[in-house]
């Protein structure tokens, strides 16, 4: 009997060594290899053996994502407030930086959007807001990508969903359209 449990016990131990020794990194996947805490190389996809409890690997996808971004206020040149939905498109093209660079990127890249919107429609009249959405696209599509590009991201697009002007704003549009 005590033959059979220190050979269970061997057994268990045998798994989990192997299964902290070989890994599989998935297609448009890559693992980022670190010994002891500290950076060692870049796994592409396909098995990987580890060095068991000295190796870790944490897996970044280099797939383009998309985030969108909540509702946000912002005033225009001209003193209007509105709504405005966006959409980012991102990828990771440096898993290095995307890895040590910034804490937590997603909620680093949705402040640092936010802002932008805020600060690019701010320089815009309203007019100018709702008749030119592909400048506005394209040029917090050019800041995001400079902004981030030191964290390892490629934005490559961004899209204002819906611009919802003030409801008084919004009536006074309509009935001009009528007229």
């Amino acid at each position: 009997m005590p033959v059979l449990v220190f050979i269970l016990f061997v057994l268990v131990v045998l798994m989990i060594v192997v299964g902290r020794t070989v890994r599989i990194v998935q297609q448009s996947t890559v693992g980022v290899v670190e010994r002891l805490g500290q950076f060692m190389r870049i796994q592409e996809a396909g098995l990987t053996i580890l060095i068991p409890f000295l190796d870790s690997m944490r897996i970044v996808d280099k797939k383009e994502q998309v985030m969108p971004l909540p509702s946000q206020p912002v005033i225009t040149k001209d003193n209007v407030t509105m709504n405005i939905d966006a959409v980012i498109y991102f990828q990771v093209t440096d898993p290095v930086k995307a890895t040590y660079e910034i804490r937590d990127l997603i909620s680093a890249q949705e402040q640092l959007a936010l802002t932008t919107i805020r600060n690019v429609v701010g320089e815009m009249a309203l007019d100018e807001t709702l008749s030119s959405r592909d400048a506005v696209n394209a040029k917090l599509q050019q800041v995001l990508d400079d902004a981030t590009h030191k964290w390892g991201l490629k934005v490559n697009r961004v899209e204002l969903k819906d611009i919802h002007p003030p409801r008084d704003i919004e009536e006074a549009m309509q009935k001009q359209m009528r007229a």
